[in-house]
């Protein structure tokens, strides 16, 4: 996946913003959805929302207490882009855990630019993602991959050894199938695991990951590297 992928929201009862902000991220390629107020919010986070974007000032109730509400349920990153300049309603919202804050009138390349950070820093990893999954297991290709007990299965049902650190970045492929994810943001979705990937130890965990899986590692189908770009999982079949 680039980072282009990743899912915003756009809270905002200023259809002319809210309009502005999807052409712009929709021209970089996330993936965009809108809303207006606190019932909006809730439909789209129940669909899966990587960033929020939310105007503190609107029509039915104020951005602050839907970053309560958020929060109380979720650590999605929020950047706050309001009319609102003064400094308490800055701090306040940085306070309850927004991200970051953009004054209006803002620019559009600085917007972009806040976000990118934003979500680079995010501490969403794919294992944690599993983990509020309702389900245990992964299946592709003829594994299966148990979440809670950390194992692998191969087509022959029997299991597969694997290391926390094979096994976490297998995850993270799960939950990213066919997008392409550079090494960069590969190191970022695994920081807090239990070992600190950098670009040697990424590139030698998908080495041994792929003599787990590959039936032959020296040509890869399951786990491409995308020259340029970085790696891509890509199964015929995935159940999660």
């Amino acid at each position: 996946m680039t980072e282009n992928q990743h899912h915003i929201l756009i809270v905002d009862d200023d259809e002319q913003i809210r309009r502005l902000l999807r052409r712009c991220f929709e021209g970089e390629g996330y993936r965009v959805s809108e809303a207006q107020d606190q019932d909006g919010v809730d439909e789209v986070l129940s669909s899966g929302v990587d960033l929020i974007t939310l105007d503190l000032n609107l029509g039915r109730t104020d951005g602050l207490s839907i970053a309560r509400a958020v929060r109380q349920g979720s650590d999605v990153p929020i950047i706050m882009i309001t009319g609102k300049g003064e400094m308490i309603d800055r701090v306040v919202g940085l306070e309850i855990g927004a991200d970051d804050y953009i004054a209006k009138p803002f620019y559009l390349r600085e917007v972009l630019a806040r976000v990118r950070s934003v979500l680079r820093r995010a501490p969403h990893s794919a294992p944690s993602k599993i983990e509020s999954s309702n389900s245990n297991h992964a299946k592709f290709d003829g594994f299966d991959l148990d979440f809670a007990r950390r194992k692998l299965t191969g087509p022959d049902d029997l299991a597969i050894e694997i290391t926390s650190g094979e096994f976490d970045l297998l995850v993270l492929f799960v939950n990213h199938a066919h997008r392409v994810l550079s090494r960069d943001q590969i190191m970022d979705l695994l920081k807090g695991n239990e070992w600190s990937p950098n670009d040697r130890s990424i590139d030698n965990q998908i080495a041994r990951l792929r003599k787990r899986i590959e039936i032959d590692s020296g040509s890869p189908r399951l786990l491409k590297t995308i020259r340029g770009a970085g790696y891509s999982f890509t199964p015929d079949t995935l159940t999660i």
